[in-house]
């Protein structure tokens, strides 16, 4: 087999050896960008039925929320990946803490629109304002995805982005328990129906990332990683890089799909007949599962001592049960406990390597998915609720095996992969077709065939091509 071309090696990485207490500063520091965004991405899970109703929309058109959202991701991406062909990337120049206050203003840009559009009521509009805040969120990523990989060893990559998808999750986790109340309950029995309930807090979320975009500003964070490069497009003379970027679009599409589906999914009356305020509450269970099981990645993918690993890794999913228990109630943790302890046996199985945990969780996701789409009642409720925690390491796990290697050509590789993040535009939609012309319980075949891919990308994708 031919090896792939040798990039040259970042010189700011190699003597990056001597930096780690400033790298753990700067780590620190960026948890707050991955909890904020992972806060403020679930908000979408929430505003699609909430649109559904206020606009009498059918699943298809409903699911253009997340079209708008993640198809932003696409635009912003392709627009910096021709930058970086063109002229070099842009990364280089302006620096990681550059690139994040930019993402952060048009994030806040897109946020202040969610007003207008509300006092319109124009659901065109409010699709306009999340396609910006989409921009800012690709922006973001581009930078700081690769600037987490970067600050230490390359070995110990994923654990580090786990670790940082982790505080992700934490805002993944509590946004539909926030969300729900405010735009179900609190804003509704103000006398804000429809689509005047999110308005006040997306102008909050304006103003928040105005107050971050000035923090990122004036805070030191080190230049790693960063240099000219040549221009063309020479990441993707890398195979393992192009097929990643199909597995990050695989694995983004799955997990919005799924996760976009639950409330009116648990609302049908042969699942559980849920409303969609109680729905919500398992919308935060499902976004739950990624925080436990991403925490758990990094733990295992870590170089910590085995017999600190396996303490963290029955810590862990202790911690989530006891929380699962007190805020949940018993019963609830009852029907969740066989996928926490699922969960800590792939982990054992996955002998802390990367590839081999991704195909493992993959095939988990795709025989939940399976089980839900034959079963029915309470098994294909549990079944959907808990793919969360199963995809909880596919994102980081795939973006790090897709830029293993890369030296200073990784923005760009990164700008491909967030490129990719396309999958959470196209697959909702699809999935949303089959639920209109067919059956909702059904429509989990799109994501099934998603997490399929990403099994295999796990398995051998990410060693194609390589020497």
């Amino acid at each position: 087999m031919a090896s792939i071309p040798a990039p040259r090696p970042a010189s700011s990485e190699a003597s990056a050896s001597g930096s780690t207490a400033s790298y753990r500063g700067s780590f620190a520091i960026m948890t707050a960008l991955f909890f904020l965004w992972g806060f403020m991405t679930v908000f979408n899970d929430i505003l699609i039925p909430r649109f559904k109703a206020a606009f009498t929309l059918s699943y298809f058109q409903a699911m253009l929320v997340q079209f708008a959202f993640f198809g932003a991701y696409f635009v912003g991406s392709v627009i910096y990946f021709l930058v970086s062909v063109a002229t070099g990337d842009p990364i280089a120049r302006i620096g990681y803490k550059n690139g994040i206050v930019i993402g952060l203003l048009i994030s806040a840009t897109g946020s202040a629109l969610f007003w207008p559009a509300a006092g319109a009521s124009s659901y065109p509009l409010f699709l306009t304002a999340l396609f910006v805040v989409g921009l800012g969120f690709a922006m973001l990523q581009i930078a700081a995805n690769p600037y987490v990989t970067v600050l230490g060893p390359e070995r110990t990559a994923s654990s580090r982005l786990n670790l940082a998808q982790g505080f992700n999750s934490v805002g993944t986790t509590i946004g539909p328990l926030i969300g729900g109340y405010l735009i179900f309950q609190y804003f509704a029995r103000t006398g804000a129906h429809g689509a005047d309930s999110v308005k006040v807090p997306y102008l909050a979320f304006s103003a928040i990332f105005i107050l971050l975009a000035f923090v990122f500003f004036f805070i030191h964070l080190p230049h790693i990683g960063e240099g000219k490069i040549d221009r063309g497009a020479g990441a993707l003379k890398y195979p393992h890089v192009v097929l990643g970027i199909v597995a990050i679009f695989m694995y983004v599409g799955g997990e919005v799909s799924v996760g976009s589906a639950i409330i009116n999914f648990l609302g049908q009356k042969d699942v559980a007949g849920l409303s969609e305020l109680d729905a919500s509450k398992y919308v935060s269970l499902y976004w739950g599962g990624l925080l436990i099981g991403r925490f758990m990645g990094a733990v295992e993918l870590s170089e910590m001592r085995r017999s600190n690993k396996q303490m963290f890794l029955v810590l862990i999913p202790l911690a989530a049960a006891l929380t699962v228990w007190a805020t949940l109630g018993g019963s609830i943790l009852k029907s969740y406990l066989p996928a926490l302890v699922g969960c800590w046996l792939l982990f054992q199985f996955g002998k802390s390597l990367a590839g081999r945990t991704l195909t493992l969780f993959g095939l988990a996701v795709v025989a939940l998915l399976a089980t839900a789409m034959i079963a029915g009642g309470k098994v294909a409720m549990w079944c959907v609720i808990s793919v969360g925690l199963f995809t909880s390491i596919g994102w980081s796990n795939t973006f790090s095996l897709a830029i293993e290697g890369l030296g200073p050509l990784k923005s760009q590789a990164s700008s491909l992969l967030v490129m990719a993040i396309l999958g959470g535009a196209v697959l909702p939609p699809i999935q949303g077709f089959v639920a209109d012309h067919a059956k909702l319980q059904w429509s989990f075949v799109v994501p099934l065939c998603a997490y399929a891919y990403v099994a295999f990308y796990g398995a051998k994708g990410h060693r194609i091509g390589r020497a």
